[in-house]
């Protein structure tokens, strides 16, 4: 239990829906759809597409999503992958032709076809209680008279600005500036592309007007896309790996999502005695840099499109996490391995529901980085994502750029199951942080006893880099002793990630903690 002395959150507990995710507005949303007959589908989607209005330099409808699903009545967990592919002109060499090792963060080069809004008409049609038009009418709303910006999106913005283009800064700035806190932040645009889609399903967005206006602007900054692409995007069903963790079943996304980064991660740490080093420990701080340097490093030479990934398996063995185990000296860090050549963003939502029949979605969307491409749809003001940037130019990797491919993706919704039943959504955001985050999370409630929302708001450190992240909630003494070890120490300007996670009870009552370096929260009813 908390020191309710000291300011803090307590873990939100309710009987019949809950809801946790990074904005108010989009948390509030969410309990609307559920106390209104919808399901835990219905409010994911809903307050999801909000969000992209709520923290337009986050996420978006010209972004992605990762989807995990446990149907009512059902402890069977299934995938949707709504992750894009890169254009069929797209082409490696053309891009090593102009002199680039690596795919570029910004302008047409980087945007992979957006295909979050695929994967949410299907799982709406598949899965849902309404319609289209009823879950996407408080977005529209909201894009039509604004929404009142939130301080770490004031924060966000301010820093994420001077990466729009010129149709950018027209849609998402205001008086040429980024929006400040309190200021209404509009988008009509979208909410007419909305409309469309509530009209006309996948096809508002996938052709016509709406295709043609972001073709155009992709092709008019030097893309190759084509109205082909568009109508041809689609998201997949998958079927979600796992791994366990001293008895807990850890559900995550396939590649191209690195999930298997998290899972190797907890197969190094298993063979520590976590408990035995201390929560906010030197040691318990090292052991964890050290095993994602090691997973990191592995993720980047396994991890890519599905087709292309032959090595999993190798990955996720309990030997192989062994023998990299073995590789780390308690007192001794080891180097930085290789920087990848793909980009790592910063930038992401996550919102998790569980409804009264206790459906759980676990649901994240992104953009990549923050204002992803930094181009925007000249007419409709839809915001493209990076995601392309995720690829490596490298010829024959496996995650090298090529037509229709999909690349590496940080995003990581997660679900964990003990004894056959799904015991926790949850997810954890900040780029390349989110495996290192689920397995920080689930150490934090597992080994250590944490409640949700105390595991959540718990001090984190992160190897990231050339550097060691120590968030400010460490002391100067273990940061001093870490860099007795060989990491080089900074306090990060921006707070590690964010995340949300759902307790599902075995009172049958529902727990939940939303991260307060967000604006968000958890709610139920």
């Amino acid at each position: 239990m908390r020191d309710f002395h000291q300011p803090g959150r307590s873990m939100v507990i309710a009987a019949n829906g809950m809801c946790a995710t990074s904005h108010p507005l989009a948390a509030q949303t969410a309990v609307s759809i559920l106390q209104a007959g919808g399901n835990a589908m219905d409010a994911a989607i809903s307050a999801a597409v909000l969000l992209g209005i709520a923290e337009p330099q986050m996420t978006g409808i010209g972004g992605d999503c990762f989807v995990l699903l446990k149907p009512a009545g059902s402890e069977e967990v299934r995938a949707m992958n709504g992750s894009g592919r890169a254009p069929a002109a797209a082409s490696a060499a053309a891009l090593r032709d102009r002199g680039l090792t690596t795919v570029p963060t910004e302008g047409a080069d980087p945007v992979t076809i957006p295909t979050a809004m695929d994967a949410f008409c299907r799982l709406n049609a598949d899965w849902g209680r309404m319609s289209l038009s009823e879950i996407l009418a408080p977005a529209i709303r909201y894009a039509d008279e604004g929404i009142p910006i939130a301080p770490r999106v004031a924060f966000d913005l301010a820093k994420s600005a001077p990466r729009l283009s010129d149709s950018g800064r027209r849609h998402y700035l205001i008086d040429g500036e980024a929006p400040r806190v309190g200021q209404l932040f509009r988008a009509p645009g979208q909410a007419e592309v909305l409309r469309r889609v509530a009209e006309q399903g996948r096809d508002g967005f996938y052709t016509g007007e709406v295709a043609e206006d972001m073709v155009d602007t992709l092709r008019a900054a030097g893309g190759v896309h084509t109205l082909d692409d568009f109508a041809n995007a689609r998201a997949d069903y998958t079927t979600p790996i796992s791994s366990s963790y001293q008895g807990i079943e850890l559900l995550e996304h396939p590649p191209n999502g690195h999930g298997a980064t998290a899972m190797l991660m907890l197969n190094i740490l298993s063979q520590f005695d976590l408990p035995s080093m201390g929560l906010l420990s030197a040691d318990r701080a090292h052991v964890e840099a050290e095993a994602a340097k090691l997973a990191y490093d592995t993720r980047n030479r396994v991890i890519a499109d599905p087709d292309h990934c032959a090595r999993l398996e190798h990955m996720l063995s309990l030997d192989t996490a062994a023998q990299l185990a073995g590789l780390i000296d308690m007192q001794t860090a080891l180097p930085m391995p290789a920087a990848s050549a793909e980009a790592i963003h910063k930038d992401t939502i996550y919102i998790t529901v569980v409804d009264r029949d206790r459906m759980a979605v676990s649901l994240i969307y992104s953009i990549f980085h923050g204002f992803g491409s930094g181009l925007a749809s000249d007419r409709f003001g839809v915001l493209f994502q990076n995601r392309g940037a995720g690829f490596t130019l490298t010829e024959g990797h496996p995650n090298e750029l090529a037509p229709g491919k999909r690349p590496l993706h940080t995003i990581i919704p997660g679900m964990l199951r003990e004894n056959g039943r799904v015991l926790m959504p949850f997810g954890v955001m900040g780029g390349a942080y989110q495996p290192n985050g689920h397995a920080r999370l689930i150490t934090n409630i597992h080994d250590f006893g944490l409640d949700v929302q105390a595991a959540i708001d718990a001090p984190r450190s992160f190897a990231d880099g050339q550097t060691m992240q120590v968030e400010s909630g460490y002391s100067d003494a273990v940061r001093d002793e870490l860099a007795s070890r060989g990491h080089k120490v900074v306090v990060p300007e921006t707070p590690l990630g964010g995340g949300q996670a759902i307790i599902l009870r075995s009172d049958g009552l529902l727990e939940a903690g939303s991260d307060p370096r967000k604006d968000g929260c958890a709610l139920g009813y």
